[in-house]
């Protein structure tokens, strides 16, 4: 397996994981509007992602968003998306991508990393508590849609 960080060179790759992963969570396809998002994140450097490669395809990705702890006065991450194609599944991927999610948050001397997941989605949440990962009872989350 080979783990790279994600750039415009692994747009197309990327944007089709991306509308998958989307679509897994109940969304319409949209390949074309999947690639604008994760453009715009790439040229603007508003995540990081990194993607793996299983012979030559791509078998997933992870994607991390800065953000600050005011508490902790250093630079936090939220993992908003982790996905892992349907053909590599239960071969790894995901926790390798998880494993170098947070190599990069260590190396950028982050406080914490976190993140969310469906209360249903039980293979995420054994993966997440495997690696080291703990459900928060600290704080009460909240959140208001517009």
């Amino acid at each position: 397996m080979k783990i790279v960080e994600g750039n415009m060179k692994y747009l197309n790759e990327i944007g089709s994981l991306f509308n998958q992963y989307r679509m897994f969570y109940g969304q319409a396809s949209d390949l074309e509007g999947a690639k604008e998002f994760i453009q715009a994140r790439i040229e603007n450097q508003e995540s990081k992602i990194f993607i793996a490669y299983q012979a030559e395809k791509a078998a997933g990705f992870v994607q991390l968003y800065p953000t600050f702890t005011s508490v902790g006065m250093k630079r936090a991450f939220i993992l908003n998306d982790l996905f892992v194609h349907p053909d590599f599944r239960k071969k790894g991927v995901g926790k390798a991508l998880m494993k170098e999610a947070f190599c990069f948050c260590e190396k950028e001397k982050a406080r914490f990393v976190s993140l969310q997941t469906a209360p249903d989605n039980q293979t995420a949440k054994a993966l997440y508590e495997e690696i080291g990962m703990q459900i928060d009872n600290e704080y009460d989350s909240y959140i208001k849609y517009f």
